[in-house]
């Protein structure tokens, strides 16, 4: 379990994390959401003691994370997997790691080939990897000690398609093996297949929490005309806020209306329906709408 009790970070008169509080349960994966400087990396390094905290306090598994003894052997984190040495080898990496935490020899291989890098590519020179091949060899890193707990900052960085289903994969094994996952990214559409419970941040504010479910209940409604935009002034004139999606536009109001709105306008429709897909993007731009740049540290 992961928790955070009025967690604050300051940095003089700026405030990165103001007072934030939520838990993590295990069996659960938690989406850790917000725009660019939102806070969320300070977050997770203050969770891993990494960054001390202004006020409030953070535990992994009961504890402040600097208390865990040998922490590796339970809890994973990969807050930054191109940091690694880019003179050894794959496999010197994670064997370096096992002695380091006395974890069995034999799980070097184990975690190699469970994160999909092969004798060739284990040969190879951190150095000579590609963004998403360095991911997977911090995956392999954060689970060489059997962690009950992973915390990961963006660890789809780089992955090809394959690799992001995979690691979804993985990580939906670990959590209902009951294992706890705290994970940060800004992929939306990946965070919302695979995440349980989800918290948005936005400078530096817990602006939502709680389970995808209830969360994402009712955020709108998929319409698509021949005419976007006759259908944009339509809804407008029926006072429906819309926010323009990839597939046409997320109307904040329920399918009935929307239909209503076009009937009125005199607008064809080619697609109406619950905005299922888009139902997390929805939620995220409605809660962080106006948020500047770099603000919240």
């Amino acid at each position: 379990m992961i928790e955070a009790r009025g967690l604050t970070k300051r940095y003089g008169a700026q405030v990165a994390v103001r007072d934030l509080s939520f838990r993590c349960e295990p069996g659960t994966v938690t989406g850790f959401l917000g725009p660019n400087g939102a806070g969320k990396s300070t977050t997770l390094r203050m969770i891993c003691g990494l960054t001390v905290p202004t006020a409030g306090e953070a535990t992994v598994l009961g504890t402040a994370y600097r208390r865990i003894a040998n922490p590796a052997r339970h809890v994973g984190v990969m807050l930054d997997a191109s940091a690694q040495h880019e003179g050894r080898r794959g496999r010197e990496t994670v064997r370096l790691c096992a002695e380091t935490i006395g974890a069995d020899p034999a799980r070097v291989d184990e975690v190699l080939t469970l994160v999909g890098l092969d004798r060739a590519a284990a040969k190879r020179r951190v150095g000579q990897y590609s963004l998403g091949m360095r991911q997977r060899l911090g995956l392999a890193h954060v689970l060489l000690g059997e962690p009950e707990v992973l915390i990961l900052d963006e660890p789809a960085n780089g992955l090809d398609p394959a690799g992001i289903n995979w690691m979804r994969e993985l990580l939906r094994y670990f959590a209902d093996r009951g294992g706890t996952v705290l994970l940060s990214s800004h992929l939306l559409h990946e965070v919302e297949a695979l995440a349980d419970q989800l918290l948005l941040i936005n400078e530096g504010r817990l602006v939502a929490s709680g389970s995808k479910r209830e969360l994402l209940a009712g955020t709108g409604t998929l319409v698509r005309s021949p005419e976007p935009e006759r259908l944009a002034a339509a809804l407008e004139a029926a006072a429906i806020a819309t926010t323009a999606s990839d597939d046409g536009l997320i109307a904040d109001a329920e399918p009935e209306a929307v239909g209503r709105a076009a009937l009125a306008g005199q607008v064809a429709l080619s697609e109406l329906r619950p905005a299922e897909g888009a139902g997390l993007e929805q939620l995220f731009l409605s809660l962080t709408s106006g948020a500047e740049p770099g603000a919240g540290g």
